[in-house]
């Protein structure tokens, strides 16, 4: 480690160091060489240097004693506690002071009244963080007394220590239960179940951490937290970044090529009679359904890795599809027999519209007096809104957590109502909308507009993010889709002037769907009565099924 005039062996190198520093792992301490010469209360500090050499990295914003400190907690996180101790012998810079050392060994000992004694002389300065820590260290040698049954000590400890800390009453009386009734502290020791005492005060200590400020305690996984957020940066600041996480490396700087957009034809499947207007794949990314103007619906299975399966309208756990006509019924499907097993529908009025409600237990859809009905799955009717609540053009949508629905509920407005309160709000647009897509997380809404544009708008402050252009329809109506890794990309139907533009189709593209489970895999469907299937430049294998006895088609497509 030193350099051309460094003679000296590491061991006899000269260090200054703070109160006879010594490393201590997670566990218990590993024995280095304490400098003879503690100083008191601060931080050990390395041989003086002038300028930058305090400094490392070729910025010189990264502090010398800050970096070494955070390696040597990740060393002794991972196991490397000879590494940790000879970094911090070699370094003159040590994990933690004295004290702190001190104040561990106490706390892995079950030593209370020296762990509180020594937290005083850390040199904590807030009060609230020096009560909290406290709190915490006698909480633990009152449950400890109440394991071993000693039950006078643990009132003891609550009556003469912890009550006169001042906290809140209802902890108090928490502790208090504790000690009066043994179900409730076995109740409240659920949390912990399975930690033998060693661990629970090893917890303890990892609670206290979170407590003290960074330069007293490192916090837990630093290093590997800092590198994450490099790699985050790295990876938003990538534009074409449609890759999983695994493909990010240490060993150099990230960023995708535009081959990693699915923008060749891999399959073409030949099915339908008539025109595809609605194509959607599976929650688990498995399945492909599409449906047509031949009013046939039909389920994909493509082999690819991994295995992909296309479908419409899926539940939840993609066990079940919904279907729903043109001003019809809404039909439920078993995808494994490919058997109808429930028909929704209302007496004198038509289905329009559905889709599932989060857990799966319930459905909705829009219908064509304009109000919204939502069935259990043996069909009992659950709740109708009715007024305007959508439109005949009636795209759908329940956010993730149940708590709103999502629904065009003007030719230009989209109506948000909670279920909960009834409480309604509009995203109002100039022009008419034609079909909306919700993003997975329940961030955005994408929304076609008849002018040939796509606006992104943000639920959570309703308002306009993005317009993008460029967007081609004539009469029909087009969807578009989030997708992609994060659904950081949006795919639409006839789209031109984005990232890229897809040829293929003979006719309108009425419909896309990304792959949820693989960013390299989207769908089409068009007027031409071909779903084209788009990757990278690797094909997929496609299987095919056998045709099922009720109209509904498990097939393959020709490459």
């Amino acid at each position: 480690m030193g350099g051309v005039e460094d003679d000296e062996p590491p061991s006899k190198r000269v260090k200054v160091a703070s109160e006879g520093l010594a490393s201590l792992s997670n566990c218990l301490p590993c024995k280095v060489n304490k400098p003879s010469n503690p100083l008191e209360g601060s931080m050990a500090k390395p041989l003086p240097s002038e300028g930058k050499e305090d400094m490392v990295g070729s910025k010189g914003i990264i502090r010398r004693v800050e970096f070494v400190r955070i390696i040597t907690k990740a060393l002794y996180s991972l196991g490397y506690e000879r590494s940790g101790a000879l970094l911090e012998e070699e370094s003159g810079i040590y994990l933690h002071s004295s004290i702190v050392n001190e104040f561990r060994k106490h706390i892995l000992a079950g030593s209370w009244n020296e762990s509180i004694s020594t937290l005083n002389k850390i040199g904590l300065t807030d009060e609230k963080i020096l009560k909290s820590a406290s709190f915490l260290i006698l909480e633990q040698k009152l449950f400890e007394h109440l394991e071993n049954g000693r039950f006078m000590d643990a009132l003891k400890t609550l009556r003469s220590e912890i009550t006169p800390l001042h906290i809140s009453e209802k902890q108090i009386h928490e502790l208090a239960g504790c000690i009066v009734s043994p179900s409730k502290f076995a109740l409240r020791t659920l949390e912990t179940q399975g930690l033998d005492v060693a661990n629970s005060r090893l917890k303890l200590l990892e609670d206290l951490q979170k407590l003290f400020p960074p330069t007293i305690m490192i916090p837990e996984r630093r290093l590997e937290h800092l590198v994450e957020q490099a790699l985050n940066v790295q990876r938003e600041a990538c534009f074409f970044h449609n890759s999983l996480d695994s493909c990010l490396s240490l060993y150099s700087d990230h960023q995708c090529g535009r081959d990693q957009i699915p923008s060749r034809t891999t399959q073409i499947l030949h099915a339908h009679q008539d025109e595809v207007w609605f194509v959607q794949f599976s929650n688990n990314g498995k399945y492909l359904a599409s449906s047509s103007s031949d009013r046939s619906a039909i389920i994909w299975e493509v082999e690819w890795p991994p295995e992909t399966r296309i479908m419409v309208a899926w539940s939840p756990d993609d066990s079940l599809l919904l279907t729903c006509g043109m001003e019809e019924v809404v039909k439920c499907w078993d995808v494994s027999t490919g058997y109808c097993i429930h028909v929704y529908e209302k007496n004198g009025l038509n289905l329009i519209s559905c889709g599932w409600f989060p857990d799966g237990k319930w459905v909705f859809s829009g219908l064509t007096d304009q109000s919204i009905c939502m069935w259990d799955l043996d069909g009992k009717e659950m709740e109708c809104w009715r007024g305007q609540r959508t439109i005949k053009i009636a795209d759908m949508a329940v956010t993730s957590d149940g708590k709103y629905v999502v629904s065009i509920c003007k030719e230009s407005a989209i109506l948000l109502l909670d279920r909960e309160t009834k409480l309604e709000k509009f995203i109002e647009e100039e022009h008419v909308i034609t079909s909306f897509s919700l993003s997975r997380d329940d961030k955005f809404l994408l929304l076609n507009l008849v002018n040939e544009e796509i606006h992104l708008w943000s639920l959570g402050d309703l308002k306009l993010v993005a317009k993008y252009r460029g967007h081609k329809r004539t009469r029909f109506v087009i969807r578009s889709c989030f997708g992609g890794f994060e659904q950081a990309f949006i795919a639409s139907g006839k789209a031109r002037g984005f990232i890229d533009a897809l040829a293929g189709h003979s006719g309108a593209v009425n419909c896309v769907s990304w792959n949820p489970v693989n960013p390299h895999m989207l769908a089409s469907g068009s007027d031409d009565r071909t779903i084209r299937i788009w990757g990278l430049q690797r094909g997929a294998n496609v299987r095919h099924k056998d045709t099922l006895s009720n109209g509904v088609v498990h097939c393959n497509g020709n490459s």
